[in-house]
C-alpha cells in the first residue's frame, strides 16, 4: 500500500509539472483565500491586543466625564471640538467628598491645547495639558526624572516633559532646571514622564503638562475645564458610582431631568467592550470575505480536474482496461485535487504568517503597542477548509472520470 501511494503521488506530481501554469493558477487561488483567513484573523487579534493595551496603561476603572449630553446618535459635542463649558473644577470638587463617593480614590480636572515650546534657539510644536496634581496618579503616568507637581505648585510656572518633548528639545541635556516657554509663558522644567507611547491613537510623550490654573489663565484664558477623570478602587463599584456621580452633577447644574444633562459620563471598559466587539465583528466579516476566495479557489481545481480528466481520458481507459476498479480512479483524482490545495494551503500559512508579521513590525515601528499573533485555530481553519475545498471541489471530476467506460474511453481522441 505504501509503495502504491508513493507511485500515486510521483504520477500527481508529474501532472502537476506537465500542467505547471495550470496548476499554479490553481494553487495560487488557494493561497490566496488561506493567507487571506490568517491575515485577519491576526489583524483581529492585534487590534484587539491593541485596544487591551491601552486600558492596561490608564486602568479599567477609570471614569472620564465630558461636558455636553451624549445620546444614541453619537458622543458628546465636546469630542467634535465644539466648545461646550458647563463643566468647572467647582464640579471636580463636589466629587472629592469621601462621605457621599466613598469608592473615588482620585478625581483630577484638566484642560488641552497645542502651541509652540522653546528653550533657547530651538521650538518644538506640541500639545500642552493643565492638569491637577494627582493627574499623575490617576493616569498611571510615571516618572523618568525630577519630580510631579504637588498641591505646592497649583499656582507656579513650572512644567513636566512628555519624552518626545524632551528628546526635540534637550537631547542629551538634563532638562530639569531649564526655563521653557510655551504661548510665551515662562515655566521651569521639573520633571520628565517616563515613555508611554500611544493612549487611545494620540502619543501621550508628544505633550507638556503644566499646572491647571495656568492652563486656564495665562494660556487659554478659560474658566472651565474641558474633562474630569476619576479613579474608582474597584471595577466592581463603576456602576454606583456613576449613578452618584450623574446624580452630584445635575444637583450642581440644577438639572431634574436626566434626558436635559449637559454632560456625559463615559465609562473606559464599556468603551474597551465596545471596540472589542466592533473588532469581532469586523474579523469575522473579513474572514467571510477572505472564505469566498477560498470559494474561487475550489472552482478552479474542479475546472482544472476537468480539464484534465479530459486530457487523460485514453490513459482512464487503459487503467480501467487492466484492471484499475473504479474507485481506484475516482481515489486517484481525489488525491491530485488534495494535494493541490494542501500545497496552496501550507504555501498559504507562510505568506499568510510572514504578511502578518510585517505588519506587526510596521504597527510598532508606527509606535502601536500591536501583538504580533499567529493562532493554531486559525491555521487549522484555513488548512481544512482548503483541503476540504479541494475534496469537495474535486468529487465530480472524479466521479467523472470514474464512470467513463474503458472501451469508449480507449477509443477517444
Amino acid at each position: 500500500m505504501p509503495n502504491r501511494l508513493i507511485s500515486e503521488f510521483k504520477l500527481i506530481i508529474k501532472g502537476m509539472v506537465a500542467r505547471k501554469g495550470r496548476s499554479f493558477l490553481t494553487i495560487l487561488g488557494i493561497v490566496i483565500g488561506v493567507a487571506g483567513v490568517i491575515i485577519i484573523i491576526s489583524l483581529g487579534a492585534g487590534a484587539q491586543s491593541l485596544v487591551l493595551s491601552q486600558v492596561t496603561k490608564l486602568g479599567s476603572n477609570l471614569l472620564s466625564i465630558v461636558p455636553g449630553k451624549s445620546n444614541d446618535d453619537g458622543p458628546p459635542a465636546s469630542v467634535y471640538g465644539i466648545t461646550v463649558t458647563t463643566l468647572t473644577t467647582g464640579d471636580a470638587d463636589s466629587l472629592r467628598d469621601r462621605t457621599r463617593f466613598p469608592h473615588l480614590t482620585g478625581v483630577t480636572s484638566s484642560v488641552q491645547g497645542s502651541a509652540t515650546v522653546i528653550w533657547q534657539n530651538l521650538n518644538v510644536d506640541t500639545n500642552f495639558e493643565g492638569v491637577e496634581a494627582d493627574n499623575f496618579r490617576i493616569q498611571n503616568i510615571e516618572l523618568a526624572a525630577g519630580r510631579f507637581m504637588d498641591v505646592s505648585d497649583e499656582l507656579s510656572n513650572v512644567a513636566v516633559l512628555g519624552e518626545d518633548v524632551r528628546e526635540q528639545l534637550f537631547g542629551d541635556s538634563d532638562p530639569i532646571g531649564q526655563v521653557i516657554k510655551v504661548k510665551n509663558i515662562p515655566l521651569t522644567v521639573i520633571g520628565v514622564a517616563k515613555p508611554r507611547g500611544t493612549v487611545f491613537f494620540a502619543n501621550e510623550d508628544d505633550k507638556v503638562y503644566v499646572p491647571l490654573n495656568i492652563a486656564q489663565k495665562q494660556m487659554l484664558g478659560i474658566s472651565y475645564v474641558q474633562a474630569i477623570n476619576i479613579k474608582i478602587d474597584s471595577t466592581d463599584n463603576v456602576r454606583l458610582t456613576i449613578a452618584d456621580v450623574e446624580q452630584v452633577l445635575r444637583e450642581n447644574h440644577g438639572i431634574k431631568d436626566a434626558s436635559d444633562d449637559d454632560f456625559t459620563v463615559l465609562n473606559l471598559a464599556d468603551a474597551i467592550q465596545l471596540l472589542t466587539g466592533v473588532t469581532d465583528a469586523l474579523t469575522l466579516f473579513l474572514t467571510v470575505m477572505a472564505g469566498i476566495s477560498l470559494l474561487v479557489g475550489g472552482i478552479g481545481i474542479m475546472n482544472i480536474m476537468l480539464v484534465t480528466v479530459a486530457e487523460r481520458t485514453r490513459e482512464i481507459g487503459l487503467r480501467k482496461a487492466v484492471g484499475a476498479t473504479n474507485k481506484t480512479v475516482r481515489n486517484q483524482f481525489l488525491l491530485e485535487s488534495g494535494t493541490l490545495t494542501f500545497l496552496g494551503g501550507m504555501v498559504g500559512i507562510i505568506v499568510g504568517a510572514g504578511v502578518s508579521y510585517l505588519i506587526a513590525i510596521g504597527a510598532r515601528f508606527a509606535g502601536f503597542e500591536w501583538a504580533y499573533v499567529i493562532s493554531p485555530s486559525s491555521v487549522l481553519l484555513a488548512v481544512g477548509v482548503s483541503i476540504l475545498t479541494g475534496v469537495v471541489f474535486g468529487l465530480y471530476p472524479a466521479f467523472k472520470a470514474a464512470k467513463l467506460d474503458p472501451i469508449a474511453a480507449l477509443r477517444y481522441e
